[in-house]
């Protein structure tokens, strides 16, 4: 007995995330999968599309501990970098109308741990400083980023540097701005996973690999000089390329790998290229040479992908990013044009210098916020159908036989919901 006493003692202090392996969400992926983010704690709610003050974004995502809801749909105009803090979950599936679009300076999640953020749009603007990105996960670990369009980066629409166990899902990368119009700079981060997303209409590095990374079942299409970039560095980075399809347009070379070098580890399968910009899905399959003429030192296995994972093939992969990437729920016109030029397999696809030469932001329709007597996230209709108490504040934290709360489970069922 007093055996049995200990092993429970032990197991009480041990890390969370050794005791229960818990998805984020139903279908998260890669090494960002088990952030749990604000599970069970606090709701707060984004009642203005104010840039500062109470019910702001900015103040919603100021303090950690917190599952972030919406209660209004638009545009959000901020004049300086939003800070995110630790276990956040920041649900924009939530947010009534057309959703909700960050415009104007990004966000960063620099510094902060354990986060979920699903279903926004963050965009920068050739008004921010120059060498500015849209995106900044820097020292940051445990996290998942589901649904999000990452777009007008000054330099690179994403950077993430020195971080852990990081996933991107479903992304759209895309349309970086001068000076650089890059996708992404990925500094030394271990253990980061992209999965399913487009990287699209950006000059460069989509993205680049100075990395362990595991690259699954994503599309690469209009690039200008370059494709997906090796980290060609003393430093030595691991690249697991997997599945993928990459897809010229019409500023396209046909460069679609390139500056890779010896301390690149590449190990790639099921990889296609399709280069002749005829409209037509009729790429070819990569083969070594490709990766060899780059000077990379090919492996026989993963170094970051696991063999069980379930994945789609490339022309799988392609139909695949069309239907999900972005914030799918209720696609804007900026993400319709982009999947539009992606569907014209070669033929159309611009790399602007700009965001107003594309097009710039357009209006985001508002919407009706649910009614939620309580305030704790879930809709008063949703509550009386599986039984909760609509007065009652706290049954959002109660932990399911599921192993999410009842407000993730209200919050997962809204994305299951519209995919049926």
């Amino acid at each position: 007995m007093k055996k049995y006493l200990k092993l429970y003692a032990f197991l009480l202090f041990l890390p969370v995330e050794l005791m229960a392996q818990q998805l984020a969400f139903p279908g998260a992926l890669g090494r960002g999968r088990f952030a749990s983010g604000g599970r069970g704690l606090e709701v707060f709610h984004v009642t203005n599309l104010n840039d500062t003050g109470e019910g702001s974004f900015r103040d919603a995502v100021s303090k950690p501990k917190r599952t972030v809801v919406f209660d209004v749909g638009g545009v959000i105009n901020i004049k300086s970098k939003v800070q995110v803090a630790s276990d956040i979950t920041i649900a924009g599936q939530t947010a009534p109308g057309e959703g909700i679009v960050i415009y104007g300076d990004g966000v960063t999640l620099s510094g902060s741990k354990n986060v979920i953020m699903r279903y926004l749009r963050l965009r920068g603007s050739i008004n921010m400083s120059r060498g500015t990105c849209t995106l900044i996960i820097d020292h940051a670990e445990n996290m998942i980023f589901d649904h999000i369009s990452v777009q007008w980066g000054r330099w690179d629409n994403l950077h993430i540097k020195e971080s852990n166990n990081i996933t991107l899902q479903h992304c759209i990368i895309g349309e970086a701005i001068d000076p650089q119009r890059f996708g992404a700079l990925l500094e030394i981060p271990t253990n980061i996973s992209i999965y399913n997303s487009l990287w699209i209409d950006n000059q460069s590095r989509n993205p680049k690999a100075k990395a362990k990374i595991e690259f699954v079942n994503n599309v690469v299409y209009n690039w200008g000089v370059t494709g997906f970039v090796g980290g060609h560095s003393s430093a030595h980075h691991y690249q697991d390329i997997i599945n993928n399809y990459f897809i010229a347009g019409p500023n396209s070379n046909n460069s679609f790998i390139g500056q890779f070098s010896a301390t690149d580890h590449v190990y790639h399968k099921g990889n296609f290229v399709d280069l002749n910009k005829n409209g037509v899905l009729d790429g070819i399959a990569v083969q070594d040479e490709s990766f060899k003429s780059e000077k990379a030192t090919l492996e026989e296995k993963p170094t970051v992908f696991n063999v069980d994972t379930k994945i789609l093939t490339a022309q799988e992969a392609y139909l695949n990013v069309i239907k999900e990437v972005g914030c799918s729920l209720k696609r804007d016109a900026v993400d319709l044009r982009l999947l539009g030029y992606l569907k014209s397999l070669g033929k159309e696809g611009v790399i602007f210098k700009t965001e107003q030469a594309s097009g710039g932001q357009g209006v985001i329709k508002a919407g009706k916020k649910i009614k939620d007597k309580d305030l704790d996230g879930m809709s008063d209709q949703w509550e009386r159908r599986h039984q909760l108490n609509i007065k009652n504040v706290n049954d959002h934290q109660k932990i399911t036989a599921s192993g999410y709360s009842n407000l993730e489970e209200y919050l997962n069922n809204l994305v299951t919901a519209h995919q049926k």
